[in-house]
């Protein structure tokens, strides 16, 4: 997939694109709002990484001259500018997602694919499984090796999320975005507990364990069976 990144700052300019393109992105970064419309409106991008502050003309101009051509391009804002008054007006203008400085690069790739999935076609599907754990989605029913899990409304959401990302770090931040609609504040716990919760229902009980905390990460869902635990 074909990336576009307009960032004047240098070394995060080309952080991102050594990043993405070891990620298996195909990146092209320019570092001014000129050359950044310019590649936005006549290229061809799966996604835009776009900073607000930009020399020339801003990221908010960048996006609105988009969305007045009716270019659908996923945009994600990568800014310092961290009010609620301008990640509203982002969003407002048609941004997808808005990130701010500094930031963890596994917290942004997590973003940067959650946007291009939405972009994809999402195959019809009645059940998700891993290992002898099966969610029926129609029901909301959750069994392990046969045996019915009771789960609550959240827990249920946050282990299809989980189930649908198998094999991916989801950083706290987006899990709380995901299934509580809401900023992560790094005071609160409430995703360490779900995700205990969820343990002991689908995970003290059986073998393989599914659910694995990367340190300084986030959570992940994957069967690590003949791997080392995290």
């Amino acid at each position: 997939m074909k990336l576009l990144v307009v960032e004047d700052e240098i070394k995060t300019g080309d952080y991102l694109r050594q990043g993405l393109t070891e990620a298996g992105f195909t990146v092209d970064l320019v570092r001014n709002g000129l050359d950044g419309q310019h590649l936005a409106v006549t290229g061809t991008y799966d996604l835009i990484v776009l900073d607000v502050m930009l020399p020339d003309i801003d990221g908010w101009r960048i996006v609105q001259s988009l969305r007045e051509k009716n270019t659908n391009t996923p945009v994600l804002f990568l800014t310092a500018r961290d009010s609620v008054d301008d990640r509203v007006k982002g969003l407002e203008l048609g941004a997808d997602d808005y990130l701010v400085k500094p930031f963890a690069f596994s917290e942004f790739l997590a973003r940067v694919r959650t946007l291009l999935r939405r972009g994809e076609p999402s195959p019809i599907t009645d059940k998700l499984t891993i290992a002898d754990l099966t969610l029926d989605l129609p029901s909301r029913r959750a069994r392990r090796s046969g045996t019915l899990i009771n789960l609550t409304n959240k827990e249920f959401s946050l282990l299809e999320l989980l189930l649908r990302r198998q094999g991916e770090v989801l950083p706290r931040s987006l899990i709380a975005s995901q299934i509580w609609d809401m900023n992560f504040d790094s005071d609160t716990n409430v995703i360490d507990v779900a995700i205990r919760r969820l343990r002991s229902k689908i995970d003290d009980s059986f073998e393989p364990k599914l659910i694995h905390t990367v340190r300084g990460m986030g959570y992940k869902l994957e069967n690590t069976d003949d791997n080392s635990d995290f």
